[in-house]
């Protein structure tokens, strides 16, 4: 389970407070990346907190709620548009950069999780695996998985063929399938492989509304 070593050695170090960056939503075909950076209060810290992946969707929204009630939050979105523009990787380092920018109290270091950093001005540390390792991450890890599959749940209104409540943009069958009938929509990675080949076949996306 993540604990607070890598928080309480930095905020020790740098002398305030700590924030852990995480995203959600690299490897999709559709829909935006999301990254969430969260400050701990760790004297009020909910119990449960993990990998967002090791935990159920009812069980990341409950300590999603839990979290605004008792941590410093902030969310950075990049759009399918700006995915195509900059790339995915250059994309999700945006959101990241986004998502600390977007607390109300401006950390004195940050823990992002994967191998490498934004290119911003905070002193930071890339720890891979730091989901599984850091509180803060994890709890980073929860608010943009929950968040975007919120944002997913909502496009499945509109788009129901894709499956996008279950699948939340990710290549699932049901999802190729449907692009393969039905064509991308404007929440469609153009940039993504199985998308171009897409518009290449059913021609030119309708931008969105």
């Amino acid at each position: 389970m993540p604990d607070l070593k890598f928080e309480k050695k930095y905020k020790r170090l740098h002398k305030g407070p700590v924030a852990g960056v995480d995203e959600a939503g690299r490897g999709p075909l559709a829909g935006p990346v999301v990254a969430a950076a969260v400050v701990l209060d760790p004297r009020c810290v909910p119990e449960g907190i993990d990998d967002s992946k090791a935990l159920t969707a009812g069980k990341r929204a409950a300590l999603h709620d839990a979290l605004l009630h008792c941590a410093r939050i902030g969310v950075g979105i990049c759009t399918v548009e700006e995915i195509d523009r900059l790339n995915i990787f250059w994309a999700t380092m945006l959101a990241m950069t986004r998502a600390v920018a977007a607390l109300d109290l401006p950390p004195a270091f940050v823990l992002v999780d994967g191998n490498r950093c934004p290119d911003w001005t905070h002193q930071s540390l890339a720890v891979v695996g730091g989901d599984a390792l850091c509180l803060s991450i994890a709890a980073a890890s929860i608010v943009a998985k929950h968040r975007r599959d919120c944002m997913m749940e909502e496009l499945d209104a509109l788009h129901p063929q894709y499956g996008w409540r279950s699948n939340k943009g990710y290549a699932a069958k049901v999802h190729q399938e449907a692009l393969r009938t039905h064509g991308p929509t404007p929440h469609h990675r153009r940039s993504f492989a199985p998308v171009a080949q897409a518009e290449l076949d059913f021609g030119p996306i309708v931008a969105a509304a």
